[in-house]
């Protein structure tokens, strides 16, 4: 039962984005046409339910190709991967799916036409990031890596009249504005991507949180400490205005001493995070006697990524 003056203010959208369904899907379809095992290049998305989810059901996740038996099936993840591990796929005789989000391919692209100009590129990102590392192994020799605003200060490059950024997609929003800020004022030619690099549903889930945070004593992100998208949702969170943030992957990781003295909980997911698990979560508040949930909606979200072509040859396939 609710208890009076208790609510839950939950975020929307949030969870599952078009290009973690996608790639969830994509080895969910993989070990029901191949059989298990399917090999996957790192972890498909940055959510540790889906990666233990996945492994029961027959996925092998391996850090690099060399794990992977030759001639076996192997995807890539949704974050991407540098030109070199497609090679050393082929040189092992790998059947490759590539999983990789379209959002980031989009960057891909962007990389090598800035290079192919000649352009040194600025890549706003955090440094060992898997999406970051496969951005930069597009145009390594001219590909340098900025690691927010306070990173700005150190950047050289060969021409500051041919210098161009990109970003990674999960960025906050306004750190990646104040980061392109600085860097203008040192490079003021810097010439822009064609169109946003931060995906619009890492942009919408900030923006409900936004929207949520000056009315929350704290707010729950549900999502895994390796996913950039929701650290960077706990981190707008704050800076939005809640009085306190906290990240946990399932619900009875949630301290009760958080939620001591408050009235309003704010609730949302990264995109990596399936919908089953803000459920535990709502159903634990709910025990706690935040059963009052009101949904604050941000944007609609409509869009659907095909899967990958490799894999979908094989599904017409009888």
């Amino acid at each position: 039962m609710s208890s009076p003056g208790k609510r839950v203010l939950l975020a929307s959208p949030r969870g599952y984005c078009a290009g973690v369904d996608r790639a969830v899907q994509t080895v969910e379809k993989a070990l029901q046409v191949y059989g298990p095992p399917v090999y996957v290049r790192k972890e498909i998305v940055h959510n540790r339910h889906v990666v233990e989810t996945l492994t029961a059901r027959g996925a092998i996740f391996v850090d690099d190709n060399d794990e992977v038996p030759e001639g076996a099936t192997v995807i890539f993840s949704a974050h991407g991967v540098a030109p070199q591990v497609h090679a050393s796929a082929a040189a092992r005789s790998l059947k490759t799916i590539d999983a990789t989000c379209p959002l980031v391919t989009k960057v891909h692209h962007e990389a090598r036409r800035f290079a192919a100009a000649g352009y040194d590129i600025l890549l706003i990102g955090h440094h060992g990031h898997e999406e970051v590392i496969g951005t930069t192994g597009q145009a390594p020799d001219r590909i340098r890596v900025v690691d927010g605003p306070d990173d700005v200060a150190t950047v050289t490059v060969r021409d500051p009249a041919r210098v161009a950024w990109l970003s990674q997609t999960t960025l906050s929003v306004e750190e990646t504005l104040q980061t392109v800020d600085r860097l203008r004022d040192r490079f003021p030619l810097l010439q822009s991507p064609p169109s946003d690099d931060i995906c619009y549903a890492t942009q919408n889930r900030q923006q409900a949180v936004k929207q949520i945070a000056p009315s929350c004593d704290v707010i729950i992100v549900v999502g895994s400490r390796n996913s950039s998208n929701s650290q960077r949702l706990r981190e707008v969170a704050l800076d939005a205005g809640a009085r306190a943030a906290h990240l946990v992957d399932y619900a009875h990781e949630i301290n009760d001493a958080w939620l001591t003295g408050a009235t309003t909980v704010g609730l949302t997911a990264g995109a990596s995070v399936p919908g089953n698990l803000v459920e535990d979560v709502l159903a634990h508040l709910a025990g706690r006697g935040f059963a009052d949930v009101t949904e604050v909606t941000a944007a609609r979200e409509t869009t659907v990524f095909a899967l990958p072509q490799e894999l979908r040859a094989d599904l017409r396939t009888p």
